[in-house]
């Protein structure tokens, strides 16, 4: 199977809040959940310093660094980091903290 972005609009799932968002194709998952006014935890946004770290529920992402700071144990979990994360179709999130601003 072909990992490649999606061309439509994914979209994304935040629990246990219900949040939902289109992650739109060449953006990361944080950038599409501030533009859909939901704010996730974030920092660095180069995926390092890990303070978006959540797990992924159902779906997929590709990341836009080689090797982000993730272990192949957290990887293997589940976990991801939205601020470098591109979704490859529609996917949830468990992230406790995020609110929406609407």
């Amino acid at each position: 199977m072909s990992v490649e972005a999606v061309s439509s609009p994914a979209m994304a799932e935040v629990q246990p809040g219900g949040f939902r968002f289109e992650a739109e194709a060449g953006r990361t998952l944080l950038q599409s959940a501030e533009a859909a006014g939901i704010e996730l935890p974030s920092s660095c946004r180069n995926g390092t310093c890990r303070t978006c770290i959540c797990r992924l529920l159902e779906g997929q992402v590709r990341y836009r660094v080689e090797w982000p700071g993730l272990s192949r144990e957290e990887k293997a979990e589940g976990w991801i980091l939205p601020c470098v994360a591109e979704p490859l179709g529609d996917v949830r999130l468990d992230v406790p903290c995020a609110f929406s601003h609407f």
